[in-house]
């Protein structure tokens, strides 16, 4: 989850985007900033990605919903020959039980199950565009992060 960060920081640089109605407070030609720690985006691009996919399957009209969230129904191919058509959504679910990493000085995985109450369910999006010789998957965190710069820009 996102967290609050106390902390801004008062410095001068360039920006390539504007500055009108984005909340921030101009002194003199310089900005103050509370910039997003690279986890922090991620867990916020989670939160939007977890959100997006329940309003998706709450919606009556999934098409619509689409539309409405400005998904393409058609995309380039690699070639730029001929667009990719959407054809599926597709949904999956993880749970972590555990989690495995390099142990320090020895060849084996450092192995940590998780007790029960911290299993997680992750549940992730992909949209299935396909051409007559062409399949691609786009994830929808991947959509997300693009809307989302599109909107703050």
């Amino acid at each position: 989850m996102p967290h609050d960060h106390s902390h801004h920081h008062h410095h001068d640089h360039d920006h390539d985007h504007a500055h009108h109605g984005h909340g921030h407070n101009h002194a003199h030609g310089e900005h103050l900033h509370s910039h997003m720690h690279h986890e922090d985006e991620a867990a916020d691009l989670q939160v939007l990605a977890t959100q997006f996919i329940d309003g998706f399957l709450q919606a009556a009209d999934k098409t619509s919903y689409l539309k409405l969230a400005g998904v393409p129904f058609e995309r380039p191919s690699k070639d730029g020959a001929k667009a990719l058509k959407l054809i599926d959504v597709e949904l999956k679910t993880d749970w972590q039980v555990g989690t495995a990493s390099p142990s320090f000085g020895s060849p084996e995985l450092s192995y940590l199950p998780f007790p029960g109450q911290m299993v997680q369910e992750r549940t992730n999006m992909s949209l299935v565009y396909v051409s007559m010789t062409e399949k691609s998957m786009l994830d929808i965190r991947d959509f997300l992060q693009h809307r989302k710069q599109e909107i703050e820009t």
